[in-house]
């Protein structure tokens, strides 16, 4: 129904903000990494939104990027994972960290979710493994280097090669026998500069992985 809402912030609780969009204060259920991250009172924010319409009652879920909001929709196809037991897991890990539990199946991280016990967590995994995949992360790694290229005032041309870098760099320690979640965990965690290439990338990676 709503895309997102953009509008002045008025309350915040621990799962609950309002929104004033017109002169309408619009409740919405956050998790609360959201709330933490949001700015002070009466300032303008941006909240993607999640409609969930039911007979007794019409509720919105709020995200501040596009990219909680689709993994959060995913988390709720699983049965046993409500809209509650979504924002509960996003309160305790970022949406790119739950790509990686998933990826590593790492139920353990999962459940550490208030209200999500392990059985639920392995479903989880179970449920969006075939969701969850390399080329995910990869998008992932590209945006965050469009970010890091623009703030430098370099061209998405740099962006595009950091990430087909980075590509190589992940591909290269799957075939060698790491799984796809500790490579793109650790390759993650290099710095790219402009003397940066994939032999480099895979070298620091390496260090990562001990």
């Amino acid at each position: 129904m709503y895309a997102y809402l953009k509008g002045t912030l008025e309350e915040v609780t621990e799962d609950n903000i309002v929104i004033e969009v017109g002169g309408i204060g619009y409740n919405v259920k956050v998790s609360t990494t959201t709330a933490d991250l949001l700015p002070g009172f009466g300032n303008e924010v941006k909240i993607y939104t999640y409609t969930l319409v039911r007979e007794d009652a019409l509720s919105l879920y709020g995200f501040l990027t596009r990219d909680d909001l689709e993994i959060f929709k995913k988390l709720i196809t699983v049965n046993g994972i409500g809209p509650k037991g979504g924002l509960a897991i996003l309160s305790v890990m970022s949406a790119d960290a739950l790509r990686f539990a998933i990826m590593a199946g790492d139920a353990k991280s999962i459940a550490k979710a208030p209200g999500v016990g392990a059985k639920t967590a392995e479903r989880v995994i179970l449920d969006l493994r075939d969701k969850i995949s390399l080329e995910d992360t990869l998008k992932i790694l590209a945006s965050e280097a469009d970010t890091r290229n623009t703030k430098a005032g370099a061209g998405a041309e740099g962006a595009a090669l950091d990430n087909v870098m980075k590509k190589e760099a992940i591909e290269a320690l799957v075939a060698l026998g790491y799984s796809a979640s500790d490579a793109t965990a650790a390759v993650k965690k290099v710095e790219i500069n402009e003397k940066t290439t994939v032999e480099s990338i895979l070298k620091l990676a390496l260090k990562y992985m001990f």
